[in-house]
């Protein structure tokens, strides 16, 4: 009997385990206002660091929860956070395993494309890596069932592509680009949950006139930024100024120019990141002050997220310095909002501190600012002559 009683009772606690197990997580899938995964719940004035920007209706797996936050996981090995308000609670998935179909490798006037067929809207990052210059994406959650790729001759950035089973549940796309610069990528689900990835071509011609430059003008309208140190002169106001004189001579030169904001007025990031996606620029330049709680501190510094778009924030840096300026640095893996989309060569540039009396009141004269608009410029020409002089690989 006692026997009986404790078998009993082991099924009981293996049965309320395994029910407690099935309730443990839910399903949630992403809407339409930039979601975006971050490795951790660490903060700064940037927020949690960023692994990814993603598609709208992908589905996550929620397995915990902090006040503002769901802990997801990706895979057997993966896990991230994404911002309770980013996701939707949606129904159970029927089935556990994803699997991939058969891909296609094509091109079309414009971009190229990598398309995998999946069976659901899973979860994805990427990274760049140069030397060759690659394109690699993770896809989680998923397990291969390709049999072919489809290469086609109207791809004419994309010199290879292939995929390896990384883990038992994530699939990893290379993609091996022509040209060691990468201008850019942006990673969708078309119709039917095809997971494409759109790859920009080097530009035929790498000038001024030939090519759509944006220009970004820092905080604005409720969002002052910093504040000057003596002249107590506002960062939105100047950076408008910067961006204003960069936009005049760049039309001087022809050149084809968007400003994400032409006058005092608050844009939140989400609206700056949508405009440019409509616009799709061929590169991206944003305008800051920086500032610093020790007033010694000075300077002029450029930023890059991803490795790929490095160069360019280097030709700037490069040339800036030429103004007599103290370097800053180079600073890579920025965690700003606007330095996440793949989608073109970005660089944000801060031009000195406000916290410093020797920059303020380089800031303060217009003809400083006039220096600093040409020598923005330089530096984007020769950041366009060295991809020019690039080989392919």
């Amino acid at each position: 009997m006692k026997k009986i009683l404790t078998i009993l009772l082991l099924f009981s606690f293996f049965d309320s385990f395994s029910q407690k197990d099935l309730h443990d997580y839910f399903y949630v899938r992403t809407n339409d206002s930039l979601p975006f995964l971050k490795y951790g719940l660490g903060k700064d004035r940037l927020g949690g660091a960023k692994m990814t920007f993603l598609d709208s209706n992908i589905v996550l797996k929620v397995i915990d929860s902090s006040k503002d936050d769901y802990k997801v996981q990706l895979s057997e090995f993966h896990s991230a956070y994404i911002e309770k308000k980013k996701v939707y609670k949606t129904a159970d998935l029927n089935y556990h395993q994803h699997l991939t179909e058969s891909w296609k490798v094509c091109g079309d006037s414009l971009y190229d494309y990598v398309t995998v067929k999946l069976d659901e809207k899973l979860p994805y990052n990427s990274v760049m890596e140069i030397h060759p210059s690659r394109i690699i994406v993770n896809v989680f959650g998923v397990v291969s069932n390709t049999n072919w790729i489809t290469q086609l001759s109207s791809a004419k950035e994309i010199k290879n592509a292939w995929y390896e089973q990384s883990e038992d549940d994530v699939m990893r796309i290379i993609i091996e680009l022509k040209h060691p610069q990468n201008w850019g990528y942006r990673i969708y689900y078309a119709e039917d949950n095809k997971l494409t990835i759109r790859v920009k071509r080097k530009p035929h011609i790498l000038d001024l006139s030939h090519i759509k430059i944006a220009i970004d003008a820092g905080h604005g309208g409720d969002n002052i930024g910093a504040t000057g140190i003596e002249s107590h002169i506002k960062e939105k106001d100047y950076t408008l100024l910067v961006a204003k004189e960069i936009n005049r001579q760049l039309i001087k030169r022809k050149a084809n120019v968007v400003m994400t904001r032409k006058k005092d007025t608050t844009l939140s990031m989400y609206e700056r990141i949508r405009f440019l996606e409509k616009q799709d620029p061929m590169l991206l330049v944003s305008i800051h002050l920086n500032s610093s709680d020790v007033d010694s501190v000075r300077g002029v510094s450029t930023y890059y997220r991803y490795i790929g778009f490095r160069p360019l924030s280097q030709a700037i840096l490069k040339s800036m310095l030429q103004l007599g300026l103290h370097e800053f640095g180079n600073v890579g893996s920025f965690n700003f909002s606007l330095s996440g989309p793949t989608d073109y060569p970005n660089c944000l540039v801060e031009v000195a501190f406000l916290s410093n009396k020797k920059d303020e009141k380089k800031i303060l004269d217009p003809k400083f600012r006039q220096k600093v608009a040409a020598k923005i410029i330089a530096g984007i020409e020769n950041f366009l002559k060295n991809s020019a002089a690039d080989q392919t690989n």
